[in-house]
């Protein structure tokens, strides 16, 4: 299942991607970025302030958050 989430991702290295974080009770945080790296556990993205913020292929799983390609 990890490794279905990695492949996916590993198409938009590179590209802008819309990101909704969902922190609970209705409450979601939204991001616009640029995947960045992936590595075995974790992902990496830049947001457009050039910050940057990591994510796990299991909060994909989960539906913590939700990419829009």
């Amino acid at each position: 299942m990890i490794g279905e989430v990695r492949s996916k991702l590993n198409d938009y290295v590179g590209q802008k991607v819309t990101i909704k974080y969902n922190l609970g009770r209705n409450k979601y945080e939204k991001y616009h970025v640029t995947i960045k790296e992936l590595y075995e556990n974790v992902f990496l993205v830049e947001l457009n302030n050039n910050a940057k913020k990591s994510f796990t292929y299991t909060d994909i799983i989960t539906k913590t958050i939700k990419i829009d390609y």
